[in-house]
């Protein structure tokens, strides 16, 4: 620990103006260095960091869970001269590894984040995990842990290095949707706010079973067995939101879906469709299936909540194919939500 304290990680920020004015002077920016203690009690640490652009920095995180360093992509806020609160934005079911990721088919941190005074956070690593901790380690996915990560390694890291307020949100799509909503309940009182686009809600049930098997162990080449044990383990149940809604009491939530039937963002060649005839094929007919699963899940959820008479704001679109036209028009409809939470 003392160790990592006296180590200073400078920023490669060699030539890049910053930008900075006394009235909005970014400490991380304006000085070269990163702030605080960059490490964990259980020893995962920041391992270096490199500036990516005038508010941009990649972190490479250690994870003492999982014994191995992971990028984390952090974007500044555009006021930083005070301590921020945070967003934490997961990726799609490649875990921001391949291009399903936010930074690759939307603007939405380029763009609709560039004024906003939050400090946004998105881990590349977990491909196909489902983000959570994994009984076993498994031959094709590896080790993860990635409900320890967020929980319990990374938040301490991120307040500290970046100077933030202590105050976090989180949003994610598809399979990113199930855990968004997962996290809040392993760690009452971390997040303020979850916003969960086209995700599943149930796990352990005979459809949110059949979808996760089909996206860890078909999509992704692992073996759910490793992830939560065989059918009708306890694990299952344990990691289900849907089971334990309750938990979710006192958070500001968003949640939305399609039907699965073509919509505005499913044309030839739109800015937010699948390139080509073949793309919007792809996208028309199992992005359509997917999305009509996850609706028959967020349904389920909203009436769930409705029984705990817990608040939520439901966004059940008239039509939409499971894709990125859609996740990134209910980002933008969900900021209010998050804003909230994140108190901005």
């Amino acid at each position: 620990m003392a160790a990592i304290a006296a180590a200073t990680i400078v920023l490669a920020a060699v030539g890049i103006d910053t930008g900075a004015t006394t009235a909005h002077a970014d400490p991380i920016m304006t000085s070269g260095s990163l702030l605080g203690d960059r490490s964990a009690p259980d020893g995962s640490r920041v391992q270096s960091a490199h500036l990516l652009g005038k508010r941009d920095l990649r972190l490479m995180v250690y994870s003492a869970a999982m014994g191995k360093a992971f990028p984390v992509d952090v974007h500044r806020p555009a006021d930083a001269s005070v301590p921020r609160p945070t967003l934490y934005l997961l990726n799609g079911a490649g875990g921001g590894e391949d291009t399903a990721t936010w930074d690759h088919n939307t603007d939405i941190v380029s763009g609709f984040m560039a004024d906003k005074n939050v400090n946004v956070i998105q881990v590349i690593g977990g491909r196909w995990s489902y983000y959570t901790d994994w009984i076993k380690d498994d031959p094709t996915l590896g080790r993860n842990k990635w409900r320890t990560f967020f929980t319990e390694e990374l938040p301490p890291i991120i307040n500290a290095a970046l100077g933030t307020n202590g105050i976090n949100a989180i949003a994610g799509l598809s399979t990113s949707g199930t855990t968004v909503l997962a996290l809040p309940i392993a760690k009452p009182g971390l997040y303020r706010a979850a916003a969960a686009y086209s995700g599943c809600a149930q796990t352990s049930d005979p459809v949110g079973s059949q979808y996760v098997k089909l996206t860890v162990n078909v999509w992704g080449g692992g073996n759910t067995d490793n992830m939560w044990g065989p059918d009708g383990s306890p694990e299952w149940a344990a990691n289900d939101p849907y089971l334990h809604a309750a938990q979710l009491r006192g958070l500001n939530l968003y949640v939305s879906s399609g039907n699965g039937l073509p919509g505005p963002y499913d044309t030839l060649d739109g800015p937010y469709t699948l390139p080509g005839p073949g793309g919007l094929a792809n996208q028309l007919i199992i992005g359509g299936v997917i999305e009509a699963g996850v609706d028959y899940c967020t349904h389920n959820l909203a009436t769930r909540l409705a029984q705990l008479h817990i608040p939520a704001t439901f966004n059940f679109q008239p039509s939409g194919t499971h894709s990125w036209g859609y996740w990134r028009e209910n980002f933008i409809r969900s900021w209010p939500v998050l804003a909230k939470g994140l108190g901005v």
